[in-house]
């Protein structure tokens, strides 16, 4: 038989295959065993999608798997190596203050500002601790000795602990087992990279008890030089640890317990400044275009520093805080599953974790106090370039702080308990698979979380704060503030999948899927800030309570505070059909309900929005996964396409409250807007000869919004130009792009094996190449530099496994080959009058020494 033979990829036996041979002989036999040992690399990857293990192929969901090996050749060691490489998925730090976010966004969905993640991490089945200021979960070091790692796209809930409405990523650590094995690795680099990590895995007792323990560091400066600190931004410093037991006292009874730990400290983020917003200044009083007057110097004292930035170039900047970024993580998770018999099993996760970060930083990365978070940082207390021409003194920094008390509150500090009860089990024959269970989530402040900033302060008043007439604030003085949210959720789920084969015959391998979920949230949240005043009282700056004084001798942080309780509820659900028309085809289509909880506004204005209300999808979707062969050549092609209506997606904005009496309160809003998302992703790869494997992926998304309403606060909104500036009304910006949506990703891959003695082990060249178009990073707002441009990056590695017969395994690998320099975030402080990003990693290169043993 010529042509194509549809037989299977992974588990055809030779005499299936011996069909498609010329006369079914022996000759043909062997032709056969050679072709079906042919198979795309990872195609036996087990995935949990479903809360059960089961091959990404069999699965009718969208998840694209990672098994160690991929992880290997990829070199992924954070969130944003996994560019390219997943169908909708980027991650970035989306403009915050700290290079140690890297959020996901999948389709368009992501973590916004001040609300819970859209796509959701989760570490040995256990959502991990996210922090409030940041869309940060967990820290460094997650990819490190993992069995896999799942992202899956679309709504989730009916299944997995948390409400997203983007997805959720899977972390699955290496679980121990009977054989005593590990590995040590060491690697070094250019910029000053070293790293080590090590695995070793000890069976205690035999079949009973065994134990696996892993630790990692990195430590690598940074590329971009601070001139003012002679310092490096954006370098790595951290280290982590795991430990893993699995008990099995009997036969049907499972506890794998994990307990994990981190630890980041590093230069913080390197901005890089792109410009002022003169017009802005000039209207708010900051500088003028005429002759200068005491307290406002010319508009050229900030032109001079966008040309010493444009002078200095992308890889350097002079920042007048010391920035830095801390994080401290780690957790408790026990995982215990008990048979019940053969068709039932009961499973218990229960966790305790923690997360604390500190950072500080300077957002419009210029000696200026215009955009920047200072917490305990130092500030400079020498001459700078570029401000004494103009009469600012040569002491721009440490004048204000004197006498402060020293600020030594972390940024965020939370500690989270989750406990998922869950029954899974088999029924009419393994035809009826089902689950069953409760969910509990309560993220709670640890301790006090605190914050101080510089901001706002025009470049005549650097270091040296005055009297404001309207309120005796000090203007230039930094801000400080308290704040905590705590965030309990409850949920009942249920989802089962039928084979209609039991039915039917005629009905076999056609399945139907509900699951549904029912989700009880509770968010409440405090806030207190306030800028001192002369007098030694304070003014509160944000809240209900902005503008109010407080009398010298009063506690701001209790004069200052508001609060708010948000209480919602919501069923998400899921309906979906699949069917094997041929054993390696499988087609599915669905539709799911997806919800992301409200939250806690700590810079509200007005009562009104000191909280925001849940999101809500709808998701209809429809697709194939398909294996196939062209005579002896196997190839992998899978597609699906999705259509998605959003409703009140939350999106961060400035607001201003006008009060009769008061000073004009500014601040921050979360938006509600409606839209519909669509698009189609696309996965291939074919394995022409033993040795070579291309194969890759492609995403095209696009959206619109339908119904977009923000306050009328004057910046440029829709391409007819600027509001009129009128907090008291809103306004329709539906025109805007839509934020975080990527409408193009692709990549392509290679990998060949390179011919070797047996006896010199196996040498591998891989190569990739990830494109992403256009990303627009503002929330509404039309602002110049709000677009994150397209770039492609070049990557490679060579893998030789079993130097020369050894245990040792060596990789050389390179990652931005071509050395392109591009953005990975925006501030997207347009309306703060400054605009600055972030750029990516340079060429990074280097090598990789490992040490297998025992096994």
């Amino acid at each position: 038989m010529g042509g194509v033979a549809f037989t299977a990829v992974l588990v055809a036996s030779p005499a299936a295959i011996a069909q498609d041979v010329p006369g079914g002989t022996a000759g043909g036999q062997q032709s056969a065993d050679a072709a079906s040992a042919r198979t795309i690399s990872g195609a036996d990857i087990i995935v949990t999608a479903q809360r059960r293990e089961e091959r990404a192929q069999d699965v009718p969901v969208v998840v694209t798997a990672f098994s160690p090996e991929r992880l290997e050749r990829l070199d992924v060691n954070e969130p944003q190596d996994l560019y390219g490489s997943v169908p909708s998925l980027t991650a970035g730090n989306q403009g915050q203050a700290s290079r140690d976010v890297q959020a996901y966004a999948i389709r368009g969905q992501s973590t916004g500002f001040l609300a819970s993640p859209g796509v959701q991490s989760y570490l040995g089945e256990v959502p991990l601790p996210a922090t409030v200021s940041l869309s940060l979960q967990g820290g460094p070091g997650l990819f490190v000795d993992m069995e896999s790692v799942q992202v899956l796209s679309g709504p989730q809930g009916t299944l997995f602990g948390r409400n997203t409405t983007g997805g959720a990523v899977l972390f699955q650590p290496r679980k121990p087992t009977d054989r005593f094995e590990g590995y040590i690795e060491g690697g070094i680099g250019n910029y000053d990279l070293r790293s080590i990590e090590g695995a070793i895995n000890v069976p205690l007792v035999e079949d009973k008890l065994m134990v696996r323990v892993v630790g990692a560091y990195q430590d690598r400066r940074g590329y971009t030089k601070d001139l003012v600190w002679d310092k490096w931004r954006d370098d790595t410093h951290w280290y982590s640890g795991r430990i893993g037991i699995t008990f099995k006292p009997t036969e049907r009874i499972d506890n794998y317990l994990l307990i994990y730990g981190t630890k980041s400290s590093n230069n913080g983020a390197g901005y890089i400044h792109n410009y002022f917003n003169i017009p802005g200044l000039i209207g708010q009083g900051f500088c003028t275009e005429g002759p200068p007057s005491p307290g406002v110097l010319s508009c050229d004292v900030y032109r001079r520093q966008t040309e010493i930035a444009k002078e200095i170039g992308p890889r350097r900047n002079r920042q007048d805080v010391d920035g830095f970024s801390k994080i401290d993580n780690w957790g408790i998770i026990n995982n215990t599953g008990i048979e019940l018999n053969d068709e039932l099993t009961l499973r218990n996760i229960i966790s305790f974790q923690k997360i604390k970060t500190n950072y500080a930083g300077d957002s419009d990365a210029t000696p200026l106090q215009q955009y920047q978070l200072t917490q305990n940082a130092d500030l400079p207390d020498f001459p700078i370039e570029g401000l004494a021409e103009f009469g600012i003194p040569n002491t721009p920094g440490n004048v204000y702080l004197n006498g402060k008390p020293n600020f030594n509150l972390p940024r965020d500090d939370v500690k989270q308990f989750t406990e998922e009860l869950q029954l899974q089990g088999t029924m009419l024959d393994d035809h009826l698979t089902f689950a069953v269970g409760a969910f509990y989530f309560n993220a709670t402040p640890a301790g006090p979380w605190g914050s101080r900033a510089a901001q706002f302060c025009p470049a005549a008043l650097t270091g040296n704060p005055t009297v404001n007439p309207l309120n005796g604030a000090l203007t230039c003085e930094p801000s400080d503030g308290r704040s905590g949210v705590s965030n309990q959720s409850k949920a009942l789920f249920a989802q089962a999948t039928l084979d209609l084969g039991t039915l039917s015959p005629s009905l076999e391998d056609l399945r139907v899927t509900g699951g549904y979920r029912y989700t009880w949230d509770r968010i409440r949240g405090f806030s207190s800030s306030w800028a001192a005043n002369a007098d030694g009282g304070a003014t509160c700056s944000f809240g209900t309570t902005a503008g109010t004084v407080v009398p010298p001798g009063s506690d701001p942080a209790v004069v200052c505070n508001f609060g708010a309780t948000l209480k919602s509820k919501a069923p998400t659900w899921t309906i979906g059909v699949d069917y094997k028309p041929m054993r390696d085809v499988l087609v599915y289509a669905k539709v799911s309900r997806g919800y992301k909880s409200g939250g806690f506004n700590t810079f509200a204005v007005r009562a009104e929005t000191t909280t925001f209300a849940p999101e809500k999808l709808t998701t209809y979707e429809a697709g194939f996964k398909s294996d196939w062969r062209i005579g002896a050549v196997p190839f992998r092609f899978n597609a699906t396409y999705y259509y998605s209506k959003y409703n009140n997606i939350q999106r961060p904005g400035a607001d201003g409250n006008l009060r009769p009496g008061l000073p004009p309160a500014f601040g921050a809003a979360i938006f509600a807007a409606e839209a519909t998302i669509q698009g189609l992703e696309i996965e291939a790869s074919i394995r022409p000869t033993e040795a070579i494997e291309i194969g890759g992926t492609l995403s095209h998304a696009d959206g619109d919004y339908k119904k977009f309403q923000v306050r009328a606060i004057g910046v440029s909104t829709c391409p007819n130009g600027d509001f009129a500036f009128n907090p008291a009304v809103f306004v329709d910006v539906s025109c805007a792009p839509f934020q975080f949506l990527t409408p193009w990703i692709y990549n392509i891959y290679g990998s060949i094996n390179l011919p070797v003695p047996e006896s010199m082990g196996k040498l591998s060249l891989f190569a990739s190449y990830s494109s992403v178009s256009d990303q627009y990073t503002a929330p509404f707002a039309f602002e110049p530099e709000a677009t994150v441009k397209g770039y492609g990056l070049l990557n490679a590695s060579l893998n030789w496994n079993g130097v020369a017969g050894s245990n040792f395994d060596l990789t050389l690998f390179a990652n931005n080959l071509t050395n392109k320099l591009y953005r990975v975030g925006n501030t997207n402080s347009f309306s703060n009058n400054v605009v600055s990003s972030l750029y990516g990693e340079p060429r990074m290169y280097g090598l990789k020494l490992k040490y297998r043993f025992g096994g």
